[in-house]
């Protein structure tokens, strides 16, 4: 059995998505272009804080709130023609998260370097 490790999904995605900085994702929030979006679970957001002006989807989520043929689907949550700005904790979770909008045909994807720990660092606004 041959099994790729976390360690290979997520340097393969990290080649086919884009990585931006806090600075660049404080940018776009406040020129309103982009969604931004927290994958963390949400004992992390109770124990950590939100980022303001983020929407909170669940990894385990993701794909069945942007589906608009899905029962989860979350009409009216994003703006589905702006930048779909992911983080997480640390940046692994969301790297494989882009990896997987993209592949559902999403071509405005990105994910924060460095997530949440990065995000507390930057002018972003824990609340």
């Amino acid at each position: 059995m041959n099994i790729k490790s976390s360690q290979t999904l997520v340097s393969e995605a990290l080649k086919q998505i884009k990585t931006i900085s806090t600075n660049d994702a404080y940018k776009m929030v406040n020129e309103n272009q982009c969604n931004l979006i927290d994958i963390r679970d949400i004992r992390e957001l109770e124990k950590e804080g939100r980022v303001e002006n983020s929407q909170h989807i669940p990894r385990g989520m993701l794909e069945f709130w942007l589906d608009p043929e899905s029962v989860y689907f979350k009409e009216g949550k994003l703006d589905l023609n702006k930048e779909m700005v992911l983080f997480c904790a640390g940046g692994l979770r969301s790297a494989l998260a882009a990896k997987s909008l993209k592949d559902m045909g999403f071509e405005k994807v990105s994910h924060i370097d460095g997530g949440f720990g990065a995000i507390k660092q930057s002018k972003f606004k824990i609340i």
